[in-house]
């Protein structure tokens, strides 16, 4: 019997893999909130390859994930439901399934902008902007990394000079997403007077500030990170987060956000899993389909410990996380073991797809491109490593 030459493969289906039960435990309400991300991914899937083939910023899927109350990332925000920490690993999990920016943008603009906005901003600022960010009704970007300052950010150049009842700001950052939304933007700069590190809620329109989004990105293509320039950028006092002051209050953020990363390689993990999973049980070569072989079942049990390994981890990272107990060196841990693990899943997708692997109709390829950027933001794997050597040992070996 003939078969179609032309044959469609359906991958992005959920198979729900949980080979040791990982996610047993997870309450009603927790699975609340990952069925209103499955929605979001459902939603996703059918035209999220145009965007990244475009190199496209869809802004209404950003508004999407707000309507859906999917961008709080575990923060108590007034009006909005209060996620557990497994849940809002799960929603990372399950945006991530469908595309990296997308994940990526509920990132910035919850882990990041919202996070930032709880932890450090005064009673008035809050009322201002939360519900706004929560809601993705206004974009927010974290302009924290440089040209010259990535993995080593607490260096930091830009600066702010306090000028009578206002601030004055300059100096540049780089990849900075939603730095050229339209909203408002957190600076992180230090301050020419004390050396601290200090942040400010620029609105993106204030004179001084230009942002443009980079270009050529091989990766990510679907959400616009910015390069910005500060010149004489002048804000208000009350423009200051007055509850961060130094470089360890920006760390906070940046810890919660190294786990999101964690759940994040969780999720494309999960989908290029699942994907060669099925592919396998379609294709047929040499008479037989590919998951008769002897080698891609092989192949198959490395994906699937690879995964199980990272679902287990996330799961002890989201109970240390809900008992208070999270130490920063095992966000470190997670993040390290993860984004390593994921691309090893994803080499081994691509490979078990053969050409059907680099066609974005697929999924794959965008998916095994976006690990790439996941595993070097939030803390790239040589700098998880030294964290995690310095937890170990009691030395650091930072410069």
């Amino acid at each position: 019997m003939a078969t179609d030459p032309w044959m469609k493969f359906d991958l992005s289906t959920p198979l729900d893999t949980d080979y040791l039960s990982a996610f047993s435990s997870v309450t009603s309400a927790d699975r609340e909130h990952w069925t209103r991300a499955r929605q979001f991914a459902e939603e996703v899937f059918p035209v999220i390859n145009e965007h990244w083939d475009k190199a496209h910023y869809p802004v209404e899927l950003v508004r999407r994930m707000g309507e859906l109350d999917l961008l709080t990332d575990g923060l108590d925000i007034a009006g909005h439901a209060k996620f557990s920490p497994l849940a809002a690993g799960l929603v990372t999990m399950e945006i991530s399934r469908a595309d990296g920016s997308m994940a990526a943008a509920a990132a910035v603009q919850g882990g990041l902008v919202l996070r930032s906005l709880k932890l450090f901003a005064t009673p008035e600022q809050q009322e201002q902007y939360l519900e706004p960010v929560a809601t993705g009704k206004l974009l927010g970007g974290f302009a924290l990394t440089e040209p010259h300052h990535g993995s080593d950010s607490v260096s930091l150049e830009t600066s702010a000079r306090k000028d009578g009842e206002e601030w004055v700001l300059n100096g540049n950052k780089k990849w900075i997403g939603n730095g050229a939304a339209g909203g408002i933007t957190i600076v992180w700069a230090r301050d020419e007077t004390d050396g601290q590190i200090k942040g400010f809620i620029v609105d993106q329109q204030t004179h001084g500030y230009e942002a443009t989004p980079v270009q050529g990105k091989g990766v990510l293509r679907a959400i616009e990170q910015a390069e910005i320039r500060l010149h004489e950028v002048r804000v208000p006092g009350t423009a200051l987060l007055a509850n961060a002051t130094s470089f360890k209050d920006v760390s906070k953020a940046l810890v919660e956000t190294r786990v999101n990363v964690g759940w994040s390689a969780l999720g494309h993990a999960l989908f290029l899993f699942e994907a060669a999973l099925q592919y396998a049980k379609e294709r047929e070569q040499f008479g037989k389909r590919l998951g008769a072989h002897q080698i891609v079942q092989s192949l198959l049990a490395q994906m699937l410990s690879e995964l199980t390994n990272m679902q287990l981890q996330c799961v002890a990272v989201a109970a240390e996380q809900a008992a208070g107990n999270l130490r920063p060196a095992q966000a470190s841990l997670l993040k390290y073991h993860n984004t390593r693990a994921a691309r090893r899943v994803a080499a081994t997708a691509r490979d078990m797809l053969g050409g059907n692997g680099i066609l974005l109709e697929n999924h794959v390829i965008r998916h095994v491109g976006d690990i790439e950027a996941l595993h070097t933001y939030e803390g790239t794997e040589t700098i998880q490593a030294l964290i995690l050597g310095r937890d170990l040992t009691g030395f650091s070996a930072f410069g």
